[in-house]
């Protein structure tokens, strides 16, 4: 009687295991070039989209991303934004980035976090020293000087 009950069970979840289905769900569309315009916009990701057929180059374009920024702060960085405050276009493709500048003696990033991010440095010109902080106290991590003679590519 015990193996009827089972297969009887089995065969229902089996069946039911067919209604089911779990996946990330598509995005709505390609892009979403973020607008602050509510009355014509759709809202996703936490701003409003303009039409797509409304889309322009500079909707992902962000001049002056390569002129140094001005070091001579208490810091002695300069950070430049690039996300989708400064870049609409950015909006849900999940891409930021930041242009730092140092000054050449003493520039510094103060301490900070990435919650769910990801970090990636790339040295152009001079020797950047670049540490981090852990909660795990067991993982000790020394400070690490980069140059780009480093890395060489080709």
């Amino acid at each position: 009687m015990k193996g009827v009950q089972f297969l009887v069970a089995f065969v229902l979840l089996a069946l039911a295991s067919k209604l089911v289905s779990a996946s990330d769900p598509s995005p709505l569309q390609d892009f979403c070039v973020a607008i602050n315009d509510t009355k014509d916009g759709v809202f996703v990701n936490g701003k409003f989209c303009k039409d797509p057929k409304l889309a322009t180059a500079e909707d992902f374009f962000l001049p002056g991303l390569n002129i140094p920024g001005n070091t001579s702060n208490q810091v002695g960085s300069m950070v430049t934004p690039a996300n989708v405050q400064q870049i609409p276009g950015l909006n849900t493709l999940g891409i930021s980035l930041v242009r730092i500048d140092y000054a050449p003696y003493g520039g510094l990033n103060p301490p900070h976090t990435h919650p769910r991010a990801t970090e990636i440095l790339v040295v152009v010109e001079g020797t950047l020293s670049v540490g981090f902080v852990t909660s795990n106290t067991d993982n000790r991590l020394s400070p690490k000087s980069y140059t780009p003679e480093m890395y060489s590519f080709s």
